[in-house]
């Protein structure tokens, strides 16, 4: 069980479909800690960028990663926060 943020987040994924799931659905697609549960991920969230999370589904990756797909509340835009993380 990691408990630090940054440990639990390790990076935010950069794809056509990150990018079309970000303005269609105001959803983020993360890399995780393998180890961190759903609840873990949106504490995380929620501390590290300063927003209030709707929803959170993980898979496991073929390459064996944790990607989680992160909705946003409708006051949030998803868009912002990857601005904030300099994706776009």
């Amino acid at each position: 069980m990691s408990s630090n943020s940054r440990e639990i987040i390790l990076r935010a994924v950069m794809s056509e479909k990150a990018m079309s799931l970000m303005e269609k659905a105001n959803t983020l697609v993360l890399i995780v800690a393998r180890d961190a549960n759903k609840p873990e991920i949106k504490r995380a969230v929620e501390s590290l960028f300063g927003v209030k999370v709707q929803s959170v589904n993980t898979l496991i990756t073929p390459t064996g990663e944790k990607k989680a797909y992160v909705r946003l509340s409708s006051e949030y835009k998803a868009s912002d926060v990857a601005a904030k993380l300099g994706l776009i």
